[in-house]
């Protein structure tokens, strides 16, 4: 394909009859309009092939750092960043984007190494840096990760010796700060060690990285074995690998757990990387990766328990994708919580028993499994739209406090201290 194209550069363009001149307009770098079957690429340099473009009748195609890109000409003038567009100050448009013209095209266009000129029917003037829009292209965009991960099982966990963060350091400085957010983007996971065994000492904790999200359960809560809610959590029984609230419209990013106290034998906590299970049915069942992340589920809570009472449903898939790349970046996954599948027609259903089985083995295997053993003074912040969590059996006495987090206001603060998020 490229060789055809790049043909068209030693040929010299010949002229058409009146009537082929409505297709694809092509600008050289004189600015003269050139019909369609004359078109051929157009360099920044006659000796450079660096960057290439041409036009075609509803979008300009570029070619530039081994990207070639497509830009729709309606796109091209809503994100022009001069300053009567966009506010520069602000970072917000102001253009009234329902008043470009559906049908507008470039009166020219030019490029030189760096950037794109293109000038608009009514002489307004719009540059894009090259490297700009390669990064905000849909095929740039291809090509990225949105949140770098390092997907791991127990021996990759493990063998990456991924440190706690003290909590004096957390809490008092940047860098602190900055470790243990790395360490949590990175892995789902992070620990702050040396914290007070007091709900109070919790929060403070917690609130370091994020507002604090207040649900059906409160702000900070306890948690024992004295079933006061109506969920499976509240006794001594084992607990499978799940994410929480699922019934949420938008299940809560980051959960926090602090063992304030435990006289008794059991209980360690387990995490499992649900991305990393995920990959691995990418890999051997790619069909059943994307049943998985296009059947709606439902799921439910139901609860009457003294004066609480309440009936919660969420929906969406099992598996959470960004539709540009793939990118897996939010897994619901609780068996005790789903709810009646009726989204779908019976012979789908079946095929997701067979994918939801796949994946369920997956986050089974022993080797998935980190079991984690909570003490006081210990502080776990989890990524609830990845690990999933579960508990061993316990008996004795056994206190937790935690809270949920706004998964915004922990990705702005990594933001704000340099890191991708």
């Amino acid at each position: 394909m490229w060789c055809r194209r790049l043909a068209g550069l030693f040929q010299v363009p010949c002229r058409l009859s009146r009537s082929t001149r409505h297709r694809s307009l092509w600008l050289p770098h004189d600015r003269r309009t050139v019909p369609a079957a004359a078109a051929r690429w157009h360099h920044t340099a006659p000796e450079s092939l660096k960057c290439a473009w041409q036009l075609h009748g509803d979008h300009l195609e570029l070619r530039y750092a081994n990207t070639l890109m497509r830009f729709d000409f309606v796109w091209l003038r809503d994100h022009c960043r001069s300053a009567s567009c966009y506010n520069a100050k602000t970072n917000q448009r102001s253009l009234d984007t329902a008043s470009v013209d559906l049908a507008i095209k470039p009166k020219a266009v030019r490029v030189d190494e760096t950037t794109l000129f293109l000038t608009w029917p009514d002489g307004h003037v719009t540059r894009y840096g090259l490297e700009w829009l390669v990064k905000n292209s849909y095929e740039g965009q291809k090509q990225q990760v949105m949140h770098p991960r390092i997907l791991w099982n127990t021996e990759i966990y493990r063998q990456a010796q991924v440190p706690s963060v003290d909590c004096q350091s957390f809490l008092e400085t940047d860098e602190g700060l900055k470790e243990f957010l790395q360490n949590f983007l990175l892995y789902g996971i992070a620990f702050v060690e040396n914290v007070a065994p007091t709900k109070e000492d919790t929060q403070i904790v917690a609130e370091r990285v994020s507002l604090i999200r207040e649900t059906i359960y409160g702000r900070m809560w306890y948690f024992t074995s004295d079933f006061s809610r109506g969920d499976t959590a509240y006794t001594k029984l084992a607990l499978d690998r799940h994410t929480d609230t699922t019934y949420f419209q938008e299940p809560c990013g980051i959960q926090v757990f602090h063992c304030l106290k435990h006289e008794g034998t059991g209980g360690r906590t387990l995490l499992v990387d649900g991305f990393y299970a995920a990959e691995q049915v990418l890999r051997q069942a790619p069909d059943q990766f994307e049943l998985l992340s296009k059947v709606p589920l439902k799921h439910e809570y139901v609860e009457n328990v003294g004066d609480c009472h309440n009936h919660m449903i969420g929906v969406g898939p099992v598996l959470n994708v960004y539709p540009w790349n793939n990118e897996l970046y939010l897994i619901r996954y609780n068996n005790y919580d789903r709810a009646v599948i009726n989204t779908v027609p019976y012979d789908v259903v079946h095929r997701w028993y067979a994918a939801h089985r796949t994946l369920t083995a997956e986050l089974r295997r022993p080797e998935n499994e980190l079991w984690v053993k909570l003490k006081p003074g210990k502080a776990l912040f989890i990524d609830n739209w990845r690990v999933l969590h579960g508990r061993e059996a316990f008996t004795g006495y056994r206190q937790l406090c935690g809270c949920y987090l706004t998964r915004d206001d922990v990705l702005n603060t990594a933001r704000l201290l340099g890191l991708q998020a």
